[in-house]
């Protein structure tokens, strides 16, 4: 399975810091240990459907535990059954430029 997602925390981070919340997302799935792409509007990962659903939902508390009094979360997700699985590499690597 492949999921993305889009924190919108408010406030977003500090003065200092303007998107601390995004990073503190970012941070717990950095340590997943999954395979994952940070894009400009969002972050891939890929894996399976139960390590992914609870991960949904630690990216989206790690906003508000980090400071932020709301955020709304934009998700993806992409799945499929058979033996033939997508990956993000089998389905982007024909679009990156060198």
């Amino acid at each position: 399975m492949i999921i993305e997602i889009q924190c919108i925390p408010e406030p977003a981070g500090t003065s200092r810091e303007p998107f601390a919340r995004v990073h503190d997302a970012i941070s717990v799935i950095e340590n997943s240990g999954l395979s994952y792409e940070v894009g400009p509007c969002g972050t891939s990962v890929e894996g399976e459907p139960d390590e992914l659903w609870r991960l949904l939902r630690q990216v989206h508390e790690a906003t508000l535990a980090g400071g932020a009094a709301s955020c709304v979360s934009v998700i993806k997700v992409f799945s499929q059954t058979g033996d033939d699985q997508a990956t993000m590499g089998s389905l982007t690597d024909r679009y990156r430029s060198s």
